[in-house]
């Protein structure tokens, strides 16, 4: 694991903290003196007040009074309708709002801290309001899940036919002679940006350009063996191979390793705000508390041992799982591809994706430290899991819709092949190598004995090479 920033002694307390400005404004600040009518005054001020408030304290406190505030009120002032629907969602929602409070203050910090500790601690919480939401679907009846969604959008609950992406194939097609590239353009939908952005975002998770490029080209893979389960996936092969795993695809993830090279390459210095002295550079150090305080850049090695190799096909399998739960969710809760839902969840998977991708590198690159996999890492399997589990129960009939027989033998021998690599790489080659130093070893020894005999000398080093070469086998 490589930390590359160093930190000068007397800029600690900023290095540490990485805060917007220091904990109290200096007397003599060129800022104060500033006309107040110019931006720059402005600036300063609202800079002030960043400063006074504290803005890296967790104001366990005051969130409390201000909770406390507003139960009161409702308790006190707001007279109660006579509405049980209602009623019922507004104590959900204050209940998860009082949840939330509870963690952005009081939860454990992660690995990360931009822009700020309390905007991870959220999404940690948001994580355990979600999980639990599953664990409830999960607990209903096929209907009564399906119409409880109704509950959080009442055009919910109705089934919805799913879109076909593939038909005429053709990218020309002649027989149009007022568009011979409709096809083209009917699969330029809202998807092809959505597919760039979110591996741009997953390379800069998973930090490994091959890891990307598998788990882009085995999700093609699964879409050609599952559409017969879900119209959603039957596309054309250009759509799968050049407009999907090349261009949307590949551009994505290509962006996403130049950000990473810059990322890796860029001074991690950091200044507390009233330390720099110019305008320009305070709204620049305002931008860069949106990037890493400090960067480690993942080397996952999978072929250095069986632990790391199983941790990475591991890796693999949630991450399509994920994906899949994707659609398959809409399926069976009856969601419309369009809805804030799906991309909601889209955008929670991409602020917990970071920090679990990183929790599961510190777990397997420095064991002996992180004794536990990490908090956030653990909630993003359940979450998986959950899902997976929901689909399964909610429409058990298209899961178990038998593959045709050619893809059940390209699934088959891509297992085998896999399985018979590892017992190469981690069991065979390891024992042919350990047979090999032995005879080597065993190749010199009678060769130092011969010398040794022809040269007249005494048993006693014979018998001293002897122990030591018995010794160095039993180690091996």
């Amino acid at each position: 694991m490589l930390q590359q920033p160093l930190f000068p002694a007397q800029h600690n307390h900023q290095a540490l903290l990485g805060s917007f400005a220091d904990a109290a404004v200096p007397a003599e600040t060129p800022c104060l003196e500033m006309a107040v009518g110019s931006s720059a005054g402005c600036f300063c001020f609202l800079m002030s007040i960043f400063s006074v408030l504290n803005f890296r304290r967790a104001h366990t406190l005051t969130v409390l009074f201000i909770l406390t505030c507003a139960l009161g009120y409702v308790t006190l002032l707001e007279e109660t309708p006579q509405d049980t629907a209602y009623n019922t969602k507004r104590g959900i929602v204050a209940s998860i709002l009082v949840f939330l409070c509870f963690g952005v203050t009081q939860a454990k910090d992660g690995p990360f801290s931009r822009p700020h500790p309390a905007y991870w601690r959220f999404w940690l919480c948001v994580s355990v309001v979600y999980e639990l939401f599953l664990i409830f679907i999960l607990f209903q009846t096929v209907q009564d899940g399906r119409q409880f969604m109704k509950y959080i959008d009442p055009h919910l609950g109705v089934p919805l036919p799913e879109r076909d992406y593939g038909g005429n194939c053709l990218i020309y097609d002649p027989g149009n002679e007022t568009d011979p590239f409709h096809n083209i353009w009917d699969k330029l939908d809202g998807f092809v940006p959505a597919h760039f952005f979110g591996w741009y975002l997953k390379t800069l998770m998973i930090r490994d350009w091959w890891m990307c490029m598998i788990i882009s080209v085995m999700f093609e893979f699964l879409e050609y063996s599952l559409e017969h389960q879900l119209p959603n996936f039957s596309e054309c092969w250009w759509d799968h191979w050049i407009m999907d795993v090349i261009l949307c695809n590949g551009l994505g993830i290509y962006c996403g390793m130049k950000t990473l090279s810059w990322l890796s390459l860029k001074t991690y210095k950091w200044q507390g705000l009233w330390n720099i002295p110019t305008y320009k550079g305070k709204m620049k150090r305002i931008v860069f508390q949106f990037t890493p305080y400090s960067w480690v850049k993942f080397e996952w090695k999978p072929a250095s041992s069986l632990r790391r190799w199983l941790a990475v096909c591991g890796i693999i399998f949630v991450f399509l799982l994920a994906e899949l739960n994707t659609f398959y969710l809409k399926f069976v809760l009856w969601m419309p591809p369009e809805h804030y839902l799906v991309l909601l969840r889209l955008v929670f998977f991409v602020n917990v994706g970071g920090v679990a991708m990183r929790e599961i590198y510190d777990f397997m690159d420095d064991p002996k430290f992180y004794k536990k996999l990490g908090q956030q890492a653990w909630l993003v399997a359940a979450i998986t899991a959950t899902e997976f589990l929901i689909v399964v129960k909610y429409d058990p009939y298209t899961l178990t819709l038998s593959l045709p027989f050619y893809i059940t033998q390209c699934w088959i021998l891509g297992i085998i092949l896999v399985l018979t690599w590892t017992a190469w790489r981690f069991f065979i080659r390891d024992i042919t190598l350990r047979y090999k130093e032995i005879r080597r070893q065993q190749q010199e020894h009678k060769y130092e004995k011969d010398k040794c005999l022809s040269n007249g000398d005494g048993l006693s080093s014979i018998l001293d090479e002897q122990n030591g070469n018995k010794l160095r086998e039993r180690k091996l």
